[in-house]
């Protein structure tokens, strides 16, 4: 599973770059019949035999820090696709050691981050879990985003909610930029446990359910983000640009709290001071 999906990333990666984006002469009298680089001009900058790349390719050898090192230079991959590709090569050396994955249960928010949503009444904050499963949010997020409670537990994933709830779509002024993100950031995760069967359910559905999902899942694109920032068209007071930042906690690894800002004495931290205040009236009681 892992050597075949670094042999999917390699092949997805070399139709994006061309001879001269690496340094190879074009050989203008032969007929190219492949996008991209072919598998013996990635062997030729690697410096490995074309057999071997093709093995590599193929998902049937991993390949040595060497020359995952050599190939991770010539396909000119940054720095997360870097981890990416070295966390599908670890987890093929530690798979032979594993049992049948079993699908785990929907972990529980921990306690004091719980203590934390209900102290942070002016800045909207969630906690997300494995494959960015919402856990928790406090009412100032469900304001600003959407309220969670309104969709079921089992359902309550950001990347599923972005994908399939028509509200998300119009929040987001840029949502094409925000799902595409959202699938990058999945496809990392994928990457460090792609036998996660509850991943591998969410994968399937929004393949099945949105075509966008599926051309960009395809893609092999990847993103590791803790921070970033995030046009909001809302309902109620209207449109405004707040940063948020992701933070994990030591105590449960794979939960993270996500808190939303907005700079101070700017029109977005005083619309972002209404919604948290109460003061603005929706349209529907104006």
């Amino acid at each position: 599973m892992h050597l075949r999906e670094l042999g999917e990333f390699f092949k997805h990666r070399r139709g994006e770059l061309t001879p001269a984006q690496v340094g190879l002469p074009e050989r203008t009298h032969t007929q190219r019949r492949v996008r991209g680089l072919r598998r013996e001009e990635v062997a030729e900058l690697a410096a490995i035999s074309t057999d071997y790349y093709v093995r590599i390719e193929q998902g049937r050898l991993a390949p040595s820090p060497p020359v995952l090192e050599s190939l991770a230079r010539e396909l000119r991959l940054d720095a997360d696709q870097r981890t990416y590709a070295e966390g599908l090569v670890d987890q093929a050396a530690r798979a032979g050691h594993r049992k049948t994955p079993r699908r785990s249960p929907r972990p529980k928010v921990h306690p004091h981050l719980t203590r934390l949503l209900g102290q942070l009444t002016g800045t909207p904050a969630l906690v997300f879990g494995p494959r960015l499963d919402i856990l928790a949010w406090n009412p100032l997020a469900a304001h600003l985003l959407c309220d969670s409670a309104t969709v079921p537990e089992p359902e309550r994933n950001y990347v599923r909610m972005v994908f399939t709830d028509p509200v998300m779509r119009d929040i987001y002024p840029d949502w094409e930029d925000v799902a595409r993100t959202c699938v990058e950031v999945l496809r990392m995760e994928a990457g460090t446990n792609p036998t996660d069967p509850a991943l591998t359910a969410l994968v399937g559905e929004l393949a099945v359910a949105d075509r966008q999902f599926r051309v960009w899942w395809a893609e092999h694109r990847v993103a590791h983000q803790d921070f970033g920032s995030k046009r909001i068209r809302h309902p109620v007071v209207g449109d405004l640009t707040l940063d948020w930042d992701t933070f994990r906690y030591a105590g449960a690894p794979e939960q993270q709290l996500v808190l939303w800002s907005a700079e101070p004495g700017t029109p977005d931290a005083e619309r972002l001071a209404d919604l948290a205040h109460g003061t603005a009236q929706s349209p529907q009681s104006s």
